[in-house]
């Protein structure tokens, strides 16, 4: 991007909005993987089964992926300002119960749905970003504020070092300190758009289920945002239970693989910006789809580390992909529909680590795992092509703006 680009990016926007809804997302995304990044720790205290392993991690996701939709619509009707304030408020509340309380599994599978509200965030902070600029640069501006799934990262990396010297329940109530500051920062330079729409009655909000592109895009976020935050969250355990790693060392390598798909958002929407959304897509399907296929094999650590680093990459660029194109379909219902599409890749997020636990307790093995993981990507990618087909048609004989 040259310098003239940065500049107009930054003066066709809101600065102070934009750093706001990144810290917001990355602080919560950082609270709701916190259980996966404490999982090794948790399945030793618990004695937990690898189909329970996979349970546990993957209960907030599905919580932050419920919670997405009423949040997404909370968003439009009260503005994502208010919504995300009261959201960084009520994040709070299971943070002080697994600090404090989290003694027994039900308690914990307790504090994991109430962590969902934390992911959440992602139904706020991107349609409050996205109202702020216009359609040349929704890949980037999205990207940036999606960057906030890097939380991610600072939970892989942190938690378990914390958790070594502290215990897994202190890491709960140190948590409590950054969403402190977030709440603090949101409230003095977050900034609703002046293109904030009126608020509608719920049946109007919801006529977006009627559409079928709503529904594509669930299908491809689930396999792109659903890959990224499944495999963070299980990514410690796999490393500790294929690999021999001690729970430290696995935490490293998951924050490894996971850093590589939280900071590449971004150059996802800029490439999508630069050459369409629907191309860069189809590309990264194909990536990952191969290298999920190689993981399958189970090879030797260094071989896994590098595929999966990859592979996490090519999904981190996808969701930034996903979310150049959505705005341009839906600019007006962004804050409902981003909040659908979030939860489908909630969704997506819940079923991964569930599978691969299952798996691995049937079988023996994450193979079989990682296999139809990489068979559902490899599936997205005909799928895409039989959208951008209908999509062509459409643009021709009704004028629908989507880069391909």
């Amino acid at each position: 991007m040259r310098r003239a680009d940065i500049k107009d990016f930054f003066k066709a926007g809101h600065l102070g909005t934009l750093i706001s809804a990144f810290l917001y997302f990355d602080v919560s995304f950082m609270v709701w993987v916190l259980i996966g990044s404490l999982g090794v720790y948790i399945s030793e205290d618990f004695s937990l089964s690898p189909a329970q392993k996979g349970l546990v991690v993957a209960v907030p996701i599905l919580a932050g992926s419920l919670l997405r939709i009423p949040l997404g619509i909370a968003s439009d009707h009260f503005g994502p300002k208010r919504t995300g304030s009261v959201g960084i408020i009520l994040t709070l509340l299971p943070l002080l119960a697994g600090w404090l309380g989290g003694n027994s599994l039900g308690e914990l599978f307790l504090v994991g749905c109430m962590l969902g509200i934390a992911g959440a965030s992602f139904a706020v902070a991107l349609p409050m970003v996205s109202r702020w600029y216009p359609p040349e640069y929704q890949g980037l501006a999205m990207g940036i504020a999606g960057a906030g799934n890097s939380g991610t990262v600072l939970a892989s990396f942190f938690a378990p070092r914390l958790a070594e010297h502290m215990g897994w329940h202190a890491v709960f109530g140190l948590a409590i300190l950054p969403m402190l500051l977030t709440l603090g920062i949101f409230l003095f330079m977050a900034k609703e758009s002046p293109k904030q729409p009126r608020p509608q009655n719920l049946v109007q909000y919801l006529r977006v289920l009627k559409e079928p592109d709503t529904w594509w895009f669930n299908l491809f976020y689930m396999i792109t945002f659903g890959g990224f935050v499944g495999l963070a969250s299980f990514l410690a355990i796999f490393f500790h239970d294929q690999y021999g790693l001690s729970r430290v060392m696995a935490g490293n390598f998951a924050a490894l693989c996971v850093f590589a798909g939280s900071f590449v958002r971004p150059i996802g929407g800029f490439l999508a910006d630069r050459f369409g959304g629907v191309r860069c897509l189809g590309i990264l399907y194909g990536v990952v789809a191969g290298l999920m296929f190689f993981v399958s094999q189970l090879p030797l650590l260094p071989w896994a580390t590098a595929s999966l680093f990859l592979g996490m990459a090519a999904l981190g660029m996808g969701n930034g992909a996903v979310f150049q194109i959505v705005p341009q379909r839906f600019q007006k219902e962004i804050g409902v529909v981003t909040g659908v599409v979030g939860a489908a890749g909630g969704l997506g997020g819940f079923f991964l680590p569930s599978i691969l636990g299952f798996f691995k307790g049937l079988t023996g093995s994450y193979g079989t795992g990682f296999l139809l993981f990489g068979s559902a990507a490899f599936l997205c990618l005909g799928v895409l092509a039989l959208v951008q087909r209908a999509w062509r048609q459409q643009r021709a004989t009704s004028g629908l703006e989507i880069s391909f």
